[in-house]
């Protein structure tokens, strides 16, 4: 299977840029459902998988040569996003992947759901709203999927804390261990 080239894709829409390091294209902001009509068009019809990417903010150290021409490192703070990563296939021209993302804050983080466009997102993206917090806009049936309703919080951002206890987790527990106890098959 050949891969399918992002320039077509960066040549239409100007202010989406390639990461190099990632192999994605970033998609600018509110334009993720404009760039995946546009690859429905050319025949890009299969989204295998979605998934997020949480990043801390962070320090980066960078070299660049400063006014005089010498090289020096300097040091700059990233500031926190979660990454919506898609992976994308022709299966008409049996094509793929072409990896594209959807950044957003970390804070009231929200990107545009592809679902519409690509059955396939609909799932997935329910798994990263449920785990990650990432609000879908236009998602037909956003809600937990994972996790129950009552959970609180979204266990694969990187700075949850784990409660110190599940007992709260809405199983019977003591119900179950008693009927195993007086050896009653659980139906």
């Amino acid at each position: 299977m050949s891969e399918i080239s992002h320039e077509p894709l960066l040549k239409e829409f100007s202010d989406a840029h390639w990461d190099e390091a990632a192999c994605a294209v970033i998609v600018p902001e509110g334009k993720a459902r404009a760039v995946a009509e546009w690859l429905l068009e050319q025949g890009v019809d299969y989204c295998s998988n979605v998934t997020g990417v949480d990043y801390l903010e962070s320090e980066v150290k960078e070299k660049i040569n400063n006014e005089a021409g010498e090289e020096e490192t300097v040091t700059r703070t990233e500031p926190g996003r979660i990454d919506v990563v898609y992976h994308l296939y022709s299966m008409r021209d049996q094509t793929g992947p072409l990896v594209i993302k959807q950044r957003t804050s970390r804070e009231n983080a929200q990107v545009e759901s592809l679902t519409p466009l690509w059955r396939s997102c609909e799932l997935q993206e329910r798994e990263v709203f449920d785990l990650f917090g990432v609000d879908f806009k236009g998602h037909p049936d956003q809600r937990r999927i994972l996790m129950w309703d009552e959970f609180e919080g979204h266990p694969m951002r990187k700075d949850f804390v784990e409660p110190f206890d599940y007992e709260w987790e809405p199983t019977p527990h003591d119900e179950i261990l008693e009927k195993h106890k007086k050896g009653k098959v659980i139906v």
